[in-house]
């Protein structure tokens, strides 16, 4: 059982904070804090109050200080608080965006039934048309730098894996109605246990969402907005949840109905096809990756070119720009649910966008937020296991699928072709240290099926 973290640490640690509005260091907490927790600890704590949305960090390296963080929420200038009411859970709104909402809010048969529009998006022209200001790119380009920013294609996904897998697989499905808790998450995709209680539909939304997010970051050099990508992106969220599974990662040939909304959309299979590759060839000449981001988050739910799961799709192809470009990731996690369905709604009913790039700038905003504090206690990636990278899933793979049984000799000698004589020993012990920890939730990083994995996995055991 994990050790249970006394409440007291964070409260003394909230308790500073808020004594300096101005922010405070680090290092200033803990000379307050006269040693009554570690630096190491200090360090984690306020990791976890940053993630948690309790502390907002600003500044970077020695100039970081922590200030108690205020959450978004629904009280505007037209939506007053009233005492004892439940206020609802949005984001902070422009001008047009309340008038968006104000409209997907009115009862449905008070809505104009509407088809798909073409001009929609005939008439974005890539780096002339823009969904985002010029301000508002600046500023989320600003906020969403890293360090790595110069590095190969999705060094700073890499870095911070393990917490996207989890953040961006939980709050995704969230959005879908997904009832698994963060916890409940971590527990599947870390140790492959499934929730009691919940439908096994969900815990397949989930890993399916983390073998996606694996698939964008291992293939980050040759990922974009082509085809090859989106429809592979497709097929991994779509995996044994629909109910025809060809209709994964191909374009639908069938009507689809949207429920709750009076749009309709296209259902002519050629012009599906047509209108899908010209969203791909605008958002591949867009220049700017959160123009490019939010163009798709945009238009792949608008068009709906495949029978199901299409929002999905728009999220994590989002994040293609992001991680290619050594950005901070789009997680989405805190966004208000209803917020995000009124966004939508918006670009379904009334091509328009504003709510719904509301919704998008918020949630990076909060995403960076997060990031910042969780990249500071991440350990350095192990340089040989990235180097052979490949190799480490090429005879992984090749050991479960083939039912081989785990071996030092075996492991030897199916890496004298692809690792150097000298570093021969380290890999056999990696390899082997792998396959001991492999299970049912991180399958997915070596293209193992579940299938695979359990008919090899009694070998593991044998003598």
């Amino acid at each position: 059982m994990p050790k249970k973290i006394p409440e007291s640490d964070y409260e003394q640690i909230l308790n500073i904070v808020a004594c300096h509005q101005e922010g405070i260091s680090k290092s200033g907490i803990y000379k307050v804090l006269k040693g009554s927790i570690s630096k190491r600890t200090l360090h984690r704590r306020l990791a976890e109050l940053a993630v948690a949305g309790k502390l907002a960090p600003t500044g970077k390296a020695r100039a970081l200080r922590y200030k108690l963080a205020v959450r978004a929420s629904a009280q505007t200038a037209d939506m007053p608080d009233v005492v004892g009411a439940k206020v609802e859970s949005y984001v902070p709104m422009s001008d047009e965006g309340k008038e968006i909402r104000n409209y997907v809010r009115q009862e449905i048969q008070q809505r104009k039934p509407v088809g798909y529009n073409r001009e929609f998006l005939e008439s974005y022209t890539p780096n002339q048309t823009f969904y985002l200001s010029d301000s508002i790119r600046k500023h989320l380009n600003t906020i969403g730098q890293t360090p790595v920013s110069d590095h190969p294609a999705g060094t700073y996904a890499r870095d911070i894996l393990n917490r996207l897998l989890i953040d961006l697989s939980w709050a995704s499905s969230r959005l879908e109605g997904n009832t698994y808790t963060r916890l409940d998450t971590q527990n599947l995709i870390e140790f492959g246990r499934v929730a009691s209680g919940k439908e096994h539909v969900e815990a397949t939304m989930i890993l399916n969402h983390k073998a996606a997010i694996e698939f964008l970051i291992e293939d980050a050099e040759e990922i974009g907005f082509n085809t090859y990508t989106i429809r592979n992106l497709h097929a991994l969220l779509s995996d044994n949840l629909l109910a025809d599974p060809a209709g994964s990662g191909r374009t639908r040939n069938r009507i689809v109905e949207i429920s709750g909304t009076v749009y309709r959309p296209l259902s002519i299979p050629q012009q599906l096809e047509e209108f899908f590759q010209l969203i791909l060839g605008k958002a591949d000449q867009i220049k700017d990756p959160f123009e490019q981001a939010f163009f798709i988050m945009v238009h792949i739910p608008y068009l709906q070119p495949f029978v199901d799961v299409n929002k999905r799709a728009s999220r994590l192809g989002a994040n293609i720009p992001l991680i290619k470009n050594n950005l901070c990731p789009l997680s989405f996690v805190d966004v208000p649910d209803k917020a995000y369905v009124e966004g939508t709604l918006g670009v379904y009913e009334l091509c328009k966008v504003e709510l719904l790039r509301d919704v998008f700038v918020w949630a990076y905003e909060r995403s960076c937020q997060q990031y910042i504090a969780i990249k500071e206690t991440v350990a350095e990636p192990d340089p040989f296991r990235f180097k052979y990278r490949q190799s480490l899933m090429s005879v992984v793979g090749e050991i479960v699928k083939g039912k081989h049984r785990p071996s030092e000799t075996l492991v030897k000698t199916m890496s004298m072709r692809l690792v150097p004589k000298e570093d021969i020993r380290q890999f056999v012990e990696l390899v082997l240290n792998e396959l001991y920890n492999l299970h049912e939730g991180n399958l997915s990083r070596y293209r193992i099926r579940l299938s695979e994995f359990r008919a090899w996995q009694p070998l593991q055991k044998t003598n």
